[in-house]
């Protein structure tokens, strides 16, 4: 819950600065967010180890409390930003796109430009369900987690 609550903060205080600062900025403090918000995965393992089982955690524990943990940050996360994407700010996807064109069509060969083009179509085409962007955003903050509690769990393990 503290990796949840935490997620929701710092998304809310990321939405307010990142009006300020470039899309590039705007993902590394998403980015930034996650990695925060998951850490609580270290000190969960630590906690159950040190008071709820008597300074023992197997491998097998450890990373069994690490995926919960990233799988509840990661469905919270996914929410998050299906609201945001679908009330508070409707447009970004049309934003995000229209920045990314020409951003690209300003630094990039013609042929590279068509080739970033082709790309970005198919991230419009996915993102644009929301079963799909709950999903995908879900995934990212899930594999980030899963990363997070296999390193907690190889520094915490106590047999």
């Amino acid at each position: 819950m503290y990796g949840s609550i935490t997620l929701a903060i710092l998304f809310s205080l990321g939405l307010y600065i990142g009006q300020f600062l470039d899309y590039t900025s705007r993902e590394v403090i998403g980015y930034a967010t996650m990695v925060v918000s998951l850490s609580f995965i270290f000190f969960a393992i630590r906690h159950y180890r040190d008071k709820e089982n008597n300074g023992v955690v197997t491998f097998k524990q450890a990373l069994k409390i690490g995926v919960l943990i990233s799988l509840i940050v990661a469905l919270v996360f996914g929410i998050i930003d299906v609201i945001y994407i679908e009330f508070v700010n409707p447009e970004f996807m049309a934003e995000y796109y229209t920045h990314y064109v020409a951003e690209y069509k300003s630094t990039l060969s013609a042929a590279e430009f068509q080739e970033k083009l082709k790309e970005l179509e198919a991230q419009k085409e996915l993102f644009s369900s929301t079963f799909m962007s709950f999903l995908l955003m879900s995934m990212t903050v899930f594999v980030l987690g899963f990363i997070i509690s296999l390193i907690s769990t190889i520094f915490l393990q106590r047999k």
